[in-house]
């Protein structure tokens, strides 16, 4: 099933996508911090049109992030395919690195959605809450199943509840992981 064409949302109003997503569970990349927690990603929209993405994990305590943007691949679709840019530390010149997020599933309140790319190498399941009723998140495991997903390979991400605050934990910007991840390597 895995040749046949993606099925992506159409139609997202980028204002109320904007905001703050919980990773309740993803591919693990091998670059991601086996022991990461509490990852989430926060979207904000900027005049031009393109997106600041912030990506966030907690590693023994310490916050590990990164910055990019997104922005639609092609304009004139109403496709829900992003690409996302992170432009990588410590490295001179900054690189920019590139990654698709195709917009699978997304309920009609914006409060959980289902992300993956062309390759099928990475998959996201993200939430409003830090907790996904599991019915729900059963309903998504099938959709990425359908779509030519292997969700054998999904991990959870553990969440506190609440959720830590950007101030707590000292900075730890090895944020590598994250792009590395987009790019399915």
């Amino acid at each position: 099933m895995a040749n046949k064409e993606m099925e992506v949302v159409k139609g997202v109003d980028l204002n109320r996508y904007m905001g703050r997503w919980y990773e309740i569970a993803s591919f693990p990349s091998r670059f991601q911090p086996k022991n990461g927690v509490n990852t989430r990603a926060t979207y904000t929209l900027r005049e031009d049109g393109t997106v600041n993405v912030l990506n966030e994990t907690w590693t023994d305590g310490k916050r590990g992030y990164i910055e990019g943007s997104a922005y639609k691949a092609d304009p004139n679709s109403d496709e829900a395919k992003l690409k996302v840019k992170f432009y990588v530390p410590p490295f001179l010149p900054i690189i920019p690195v590139v990654g698709d997020y195709w917009v699978l599933y997304l309920d009609d309140d914006y409060q959980y959605a289902l992300i993956g790319q062309p390759t099928r190498k990475s998959l996201w399941i993200l939430c409003r809450q830090t907790h996904l009723d599991e019915e729900i998140y059963n309903q998504l495991l099938q959709k990425a199943t359908d779509e030519g997903y292997d969700v054998s390979k999904l991990h959870k991400t553990p969440q506190s509840d609440p959720p830590p605050s950007e101030e707590e934990g000292p900075k730890d910007t090895k944020g590598f992981w994250y792009f590395k991840s987009l790019l399915g390597k």
